[in-house]
This record gives C-alpha cells, structure tokens and sequence, in this order.
C-alpha cells in the first residue's frame, strides 16, 4: 500500500486510498505538492524561489507596479517589497518612477536579473524533464486531451463569482477540487 501524500490539509484518509479518489481530486492533490517541488529545485540550484519568479514575471513584462506583482505572483504587495529589496540589493532589479504617472514606482529587471533566470532555467530543465516524464506514450494523448480542456476551463472560468460557502452547498476535501459524482 501506497503511503498518503502530505497534502498541507491534514487527515485526508477519511477519502479512502488515494488510488482511487477522483480524477479531479487527484490533479488537485498533484497541483498542491507541485509548488512547494518547484521551490525546492530551484533553491537547488542557488536561486531564491521568490525572487526568481519574480524576476521571471518581469521577464516577460518589464516594469510592473508592485501590486501588478503581487497579483501575478498570487503573494502580498509586503512579500513583493520585500523581495524586490533583496533583488536590488544583488543587483538583479531596480526600482524606477513611472514615466507616465511620476508617483507610481516601477520594478524593472536588470542584466544581471536576466542572467540569473536563465541560469537557472537551464538548470532547471534536466529537473523538470525526468519531473514530469511520468505518462506513458500510449497514455499520452488521454493525459494531453484532459489538461488542454481543464486549461481551457480554467481559463474561462468567470473571476468575478464570489467563493461559496458551505451553506451553498461547497464541499469539504481539497480546495478547487469538485466533490465526487
């Protein structure tokens, strides 16, 4: 038997062998042991998580407002301050006013901070490959069908739903994960 994954959610055993929970259960449970996995590869390999996603984001779109950050990071406007404190300390970013609005700061990525992520990047990518080489071929195109619709449902997922509460009918369990049919 299997030992029960750490899910960060306590007991979970009252939902039966994790062999045979839900499909949707199952990528929840997979989804949540996966962040804390990304943080410790790229801790191992020198980086700080926080700031290396941070700078990953500027990567793609230089010169964001700390609170944009904190957004697109899904942590606090604190944690981004923070954050940015230490990686203009090292050199990897460097705060800016606005150019359109001079009250507003800006968090803009340095030389040095786009070495860093791709340095750790290609670091990364051995990690990630033997990671995520679990499916097998023939499996394959089940797997793919199933994550490009849940991208696909997850992206149009209205943002502007208030959470429910277990008086309209929320199930407990994993959080994000539909209750068992």
């Amino acid at each position: 038997m299997q030992e029960e994954p750490n899910l960060g959610f306590g007991d979970l055993s009252a939902l039966g062998p994790v062999e045979e929970w839900p499909v949707g259960r199952l990528f929840a449970a997979a989804a949540r042991l996966s962040g804390p996995v990304m943080y410790r590869l790229v801790e191992r390999h020198g980086a700080s998580p926080a700031g290396f996603f941070l700078l990953r984001a500027l990567m793609l779109e230089n010169g964001l407002r700390a609170g944009e950050l904190a957004k697109r990071l899904m942590i606090t406007p604190a944690t981004v301050t923070s954050v940015v404190d230490t990686l203009e300390r090292n050199g990897h970013a460097e705060r800016r006013r606005d150019p359109r609005d001079r009250r507003a700061v800006l968090v803009h990525i340095t030389d040095s901070g786009r070495s860093l992520v791709s340095e750790t990047g290609h670091a990364l990518q051995d990690d990630l490959w033997q990671l995520y080489d679990v499916v097998d071929e023939a499996d394959e195109p089940a797997v793919r069908r199933f994550l490009l619709r849940l991208i696909e449902r997850f992206d149009r997922f209205p943002d502007d739903d208030p959470p429910r509460s277990p008086e309209d009918g929320a199930r407990g369990g994993i959080p994000g994960c539909a209750p068992p049919r």
